[in-house]
């Protein structure tokens, strides 16, 4: 069937989730001093983003559970991600430099004024972005220390609890467990921070594909949560095969430990009735390219869920046509199939 969509109103923003963020310290004996210090200058930056948008940085929020393989498969797909862009601006740069050259020996001077001006608009995204990339590899790197502690500290702590109880090796089992809870701290600190450079994920709904399921007036509610995100939107098949939704559109932050749940029901009257659920990880959206889900909601298949999900590291300069042609070109080739 053919899936023409209609949206009855844009969509509107919701709480976003962050956690509190750390960006380590570089010696045992300045822990205390560098601790507050890079707490409370972490912070400081962190309130530069509107307060409603990080509600999980509130007292309290924080879940001290740091999971160091998620950690670096999120780290490896996001500087992939970033070198991505960085390459495609670099790319976007030349091909401006050269016709910059071309106009200015016969070309007009407004026209020379204009092309400069994007050159230089593309130069400052490019220094923005590398300071990105550097940003998030120093973050990780002191995260992987403190992980290396912390798995130290953890394997002295236990060949102590097995050696002969004296009250040396009791003040040193309180001194290890002390340090341990310091470095998982510090862990989860850093993890906030990393999130902050997460960028954003923008999913769009392409709506339903259910072939012989799909019949004149149904009615559904599609449910995607990431974390405390949540996206709640209501659809009506009409009788020439199109779909109303009453949403096109939301903003989600990524989370390192949270992944996409995504659950459809059909309604009908007062009832409800689960039609699936299904779950899918964000390390794969990690791209310049906007990717394609389609996602099977029902075991056989018969009902799959279409959406589009569009990565930004941050907000981009404006380009010319050719830049923008050339990424929306690109995008229509990548789909996933979940």
């Amino acid at each position: 069937m053919s899936v023409k969509l209609t949206f009855v109103s844009p969509g509107d923003g919701a709480g976003i989730s962050r956690s509190c963020s750390f960006t380590g310290f570089s010696t045992v004996q300045s822990r205390k001093a560098a601790k507050s210090l890079s707490r409370s200058s972490v912070r400081s930056r962190m309130s530069l983003k509107p307060p409603k948008a990080y509600n999980s940085l509130q007292k309290g929020a924080l879940i001290w559970d740091p999971k160091p393989l998620q950690v670096k498969k999120i780290f490896e797909a996001l500087k992939k991600g970033l070198n991505e862009y960085l390459e495609a601006h670099q790319a976007e740069l030349d091909y401006l430099s050269g016709r910059h050259k071309d106009t200015k020996r016969n070309s007009r001077l407004a026209f020379y004024y204009d092309l400069d001006k994007q050159i230089r608009s593309v130069e400052r995204y490019i220094r923005k972005l590398e300071f990105h990339i550097s940003k998030v590899e120093e973050l990780y790197e002191a995260y992987c220390i403190q992980c290396r502690l912390r798995d130290g500290a953890t394997n002295m702590k236990h060949a102590f609890s097995l050696s002969p109880s004296t009250k040396a090796s009791r003040e040193s089992l309180v001194e290890l467990y002390k340090n341990v809870q310091e470095c998982t701290e510090d862990m989860c600190f850093i993890e906030g921070a990393l999130e902050v450079h997460l960028g954003e994920f923008h999913v769009k709904m392409k709506g339903l594909v259910g072939f012989a399921r799909l019949c004149p007036g149904d009615q559904y509610e599609v449910f995607v949560r990431l974390g405390r995100q949540k996206w709640r939107l209501k659809g009506k098949i009409e009788t020439d095969d199109s779909q109303t939704w009453d949403e096109e559109e939301k903003v989600f932050i990524p989370n390192l430990h949270e992944k996409f749940e995504i659950k459809v029901t059909e309604l009908r009257g007062l009832a409800t009735i689960l039609v699936g659920v299904v779950t899918c990880d964000s390390i794969n959206f990690f791209s310049t390219k906007p990717q394609a889900i389609v996602v099977d909601i029902t075991e056989l298949g018969t009902i799959k869920l279409r959406l589009e999900v569009l990565w930004k590291a941050e907000s981009s300069p404006v380009l010319p046509p050719r830049a923008a042609a050339d990424g929306s070109r690109q995008g229509r080739g990548q789909k996933l199939f979940l």
